[in-house]
């Protein structure tokens, strides 16, 4: 008797963690459950003021991916997204692994005041960084295409990886690189044989930070980039779907669920080492 009271307790328990959990999943899934509704939505149910907006009343129709693929550059879109999150993420994660490194583990004049620098230069808004870059980007004679994103959004990217991985590679323990070193390994043979397959979660993390901002960027990307061909999704998806006072809603949600997916299939495939590397970055830095 006793044991099925307790087995009863825990239930009622879990079920009402899972009950405190309802808001917060409501809060956060809500705004995708919206955009996927809309995109199948007829354009008489979407300008229908007596039309409920949470789900479809009068039949799904695909018409606004349809004209997304085909009077639009969207896939165009989703490849430069792509190229330039990839190459900039990539640019400035070894950028950060190597400072992140050095600021971690060397000792020399400085170092904190380094590691301080690095983090408050993440803290400048990017709206006052966009003037100065737009002079590098025209110097560089990159102006109006994709490798002007690639220049420029390491800037950002850079400073919190950093942060980030400073932390992570405290946590790797320094009789390991002792070890390392004292068997006859340079300092870059230990980071890159002992101390990087240690700190998978923290990498994971940085980049599935970097990779998040660069999909998600919106300023630059409008600044730096006018040619339609050139663009990233985001960025195309509003300047083509919105035209003067016409707002095309179906096509827009359409683009904004499909630009969406990218990310959240890299969250969940790498979830786990995302948590870990951003609270032992969190707990360490």
């Amino acid at each position: 008797m006793a044991r099925v009271t307790g087995r009863t307790a825990r239930h009622w328990r879990a079920l009402a963690t899972y009950a405190n959990l309802t808001p917060f999943i409501f809060f956060a899934l809500f705004p995708f459950y919206f955009m996927f509704v809309t995109s199948f939505k007829r354009n008489a149910e979407l300008y229908n003021l007596k039309s409920t907006p949470f789900w479809v009343e009068t039949g799904v129709i695909p018409d606004h991916y349809t004209f997304l693929f085909q009077r639009t550059e969207f896939f165009t879109w989703m490849k430069n997204s792509l190229m330039v999150s990839v190459i900039a993420t990539a640019i400035s994660l070894t950028i950060a692994v190597l400072a992140g490194y050095s600021l971690a583990r060397l000792r020399y004049r400085g170092v904190g005041t380094f590691g301080t620098a690095v983090f408050i230069t993440y803290l400048v808004p990017p709206t006052l960084l966009f003037l100065p870059l737009s002079q590098v980007v025209h110097w560089l004679g990159l102006s109006d295409s994709i490798w002007a994103l690639v220049v420029t959004y390491p800037t950002f990217l850079v400073p919190f990886s950093t942060w980030l991985l400073m932390g992570y590679f405290r946590t790797v323990p320094r009789e390991v690189e002792e070890c390392a070193l004292v068997d006859g390994a340079t300092r870059m043979q230990t980071l890159f044989k002992i101390v990087m397959p240690m700190a998978i979660p923290g990498v994971v993390c940085a980049a599935l930070f970097g990779f998040t901002l660069c999909w998600n960027e919106f300023i630059y990307a409008l600044t730096f980039v006018s040619q339609s061909g050139n663009k990233t999704a985001v960025v195309g998806v509003t300047a083509d779907l919105i035209r003067g006072d016409i707002y095309y809603w179906g096509s827009l949600m359409a683009g904004a669920v499909l630009a969406s997916l990218p990310i959240v299939v890299i969250y969940v495939w790498f979830l786990d080492y995302y948590v870990s590397g951003l609270t032992a970055g969190a707990v360490k830095g």
